[in-house]
């Protein structure tokens, strides 16, 4: 597929113009950040293995009924999508306290929360997205009240099938950030998920030993990010074997299978 315009360049993806109205290219790079961007650096396949995370991820999602913006991918760093008005949240989703939250309360990380807890982010670089209530989201207009009740029960419904698919390969959902975005059918519109699902927005630890299977590992200058990523596409299913020593290996064995 040829190349089309870009339409918006973010720290993990590149949307271009897609091939029908309606619809874009998300394009997974490399680069990986932290803390707002303050932190910069390249997980070498990185893209790759988010892709198929996400795809699979969403499909799933789909598969039991939760409307998202994925139609299909298109090789090993790109994906067919709806286009959407995101709207300018993002929902963290927590189940164990870890990060800022352990941060803010002065909760031991590691600790197992009472009930799920769902938190909002205004989406913001400038201001370092910084945490608001349902008050600002209402009183500011970025999403109605019927949105928003789409938007919680969607999160729940995503946490719950995510916890019992992580835990069925060994891994502890800690806490996940997701988009939404709305789609319009003329004056009306209805809310669906976007971005993406992947070890980039998700905090991943093995059940057994705690070990962390996500970006963490690049916060925190753990080292082995790649791995990290592969042990996650491996446990889904996704990762050939023979190629986990090599994610780059997986593109070139895909398009010789004209996947």
């Amino acid at each position: 597929m040829s190349r089309r315009r870009q339409i918006y360049e973010g720290k993990a993806k590149i949307l271009y113009e897609g091939p029908e109205p309606g619809t874009l290219i998300q394009y997974f790079k490399d680069d990986a950040t932290a803390f707002n961007a303050q932190k910069k650096g390249t997980i070498s396949g990185k893209g790759v293995l988010n892709n198929r995370i996400s795809e699979h991820v969403f499909t799933l999602l789909a598969n039991i009924g939760v409307p998202t913006h994925f139609i299909k991918r298109l090789n090993m760093r790109e994906q067919l999508i709806r286009q959407v008005e995101i709207v300018p949240i993002e929902v963290v989703v927590r189940n164990v306290a870890a990060g800022s939250l352990s941060t803010r309360l002065g909760i031991e990380e590691g600790t197992q929360l009472p009930r799920t807890l769902i938190e909002y982010y205004y989406k913001d670089d400038a201001l370092g997205d910084p945490l608001i209530t349902e008050e600002h989201i209402a009183c500011f207009g970025w999403a109605s009240q019927e949105e928003m009740h789409d938007i919680a029960d969607m999160a729940i419904r995503v946490n719950d099938f995510m916890s019992g698919l992580f835990a069925g390969i060994g891994i502890r959902l800690v806490d996940f950030k997701l988009e939404f975005g709305r789609i319009w059918d003329g004056e009306f519109s209805r809310i669906i998920l976007a971005d993406e699902i992947s070890p980039d927005g998700c905090r991943l630890w093995d059940i057994a030993t705690n070990e962390k299977l996500d970006k963490d590992r690049f916060r925190r200058d753990l080292g082995g990010e790649v791995e990290a990523y592969q042990e996650v596409a491996r446990r889904l299913g996704l990762l050939p074997e023979g190629l986990e020593n090599d994610v780059l290996d997986l593109e070139s064995h895909r398009k010789k299978r004209g996947k």
